[in-house]
């Protein structure tokens, strides 16, 4: 990507270095399945934290942590992306007499305290609405390329542009519409509804790329196939068929790697926002 002369978003808060006392009780990573820490890429983890609320400490205490170099590439890469979301979100926010609330984002390492409670790097990066922030361990990127073969810049811009696009469903107030139906709906039904949130955040993600390049010509021939090569190492069916060697529809919670592309494309493609109605369609045919 092409981020050269580009600013720096300031809505960040970076936390790294400051140590969080862990999860008691289960704890998060008992939560979550740990085991296969990107099938929880994307989620919007109030909900979790909520229900670990209870079980966490908190208290903060300075440490002595220095950064990489690597790191401290990612972290000024990281706030230049938030930054492209936040013009590119005001701008199509504006054309329809809205105005756009950017989220925080929050850098830490290894654990940190949100206002529901105390997560782990584990979760992999995640939005909450109940402070409308995204919280983003950088060591992600390196896994991410490490575990499953995403890498480039574009494949992590992706990963945040995914959080932010949970954020603008936030805003328009699909993301509280879709939790208050899943607590009414049977396992099945809510992890369907998890799915269309999530190919939805994935559809902005591609709406985020085609503007930003629109705007600041970011990406180059090969930049957004990193992206589409991302979203299909994080569709539930290649991961669990990496984790046990088989899948289960049923528990699919973001969608398949077929489905993931196939939004993320289609946000890129069309540029259009209100073409990213997951809810309507009918699921086999999403």
């Amino acid at each position: 990507m092409n981020l050269e002369g580009r600013r720096q978003s300031t809505n960040v808060d970076d936390r790294r270095g400051r140590s969080v006392g862990k999860a008691g009780g289960l704890g998060i990573g008992g939560i979550i399945l740990a085991g296969i820490l990107y099938l929880v890429f994307g989620i919007d983890a109030t909900p979790l934290l909520e229900q670990a609320g209870s079980l966490t400490g908190g208290a903060q205490t300075e440490t002595n942590y220095t950064p990489s170099a690597q790191e401290e590439e990612l972290a000024v890469f990281s706030k230049q992306i938030l930054a492209g979301t936040e013009d590119v979100w005001t701008k199509i926010f504006e054309q329809s007499g809205l105005t756009y609330q950017p989220p925080r984002l929050v850098l830490y390492n290894d654990y940190v305290q949100t206002s529901t409670g105390t997560a782990s790097a584990q979760m992999g990066p995640f939005y909450s609405s109940a402070d409308q922030t995204v919280y983003l361990d950088l060591s992600f990127f390196t896994e991410m390329s490490r575990t499953i073969g995403a890498d480039g810049d574009f494949a992590y811009a992706y990963v945040i542009a995914h959080e932010v696009g949970h954020h603008v469903q936030y805003l328009l107030g699909t993301l509280q519409d879709a939790h208050s139906k899943m607590q009414r709906m049977s396992e099945k039904e809510s992890n369907q509804m998890s799915v269309r949130l999530e190919l939805q955040a994935d559809f902005y993600a591609g709406i985020w790329a085609h503007y930003d390049n629109k705007f600041f010509k970011s990406l180059d021939d090969t930049d957004f196939q990193e992206g589409v090569n991302a979203a299909g190492k994080i569709g539930d069916d290649y991961l669990q068929k990496k984790s046990q060697g088989y899948a289960v529809p049923d528990s699919f919670t973001h969608g398949t790697a077929a489905q993931r592309t196939r939004w993320l494309k289609k946000g890129f493609t069309t540029g259009n926002p209100s073409a990213g109605d997951t809810f309507s369609v009918a699921y086999n045919s999403l």
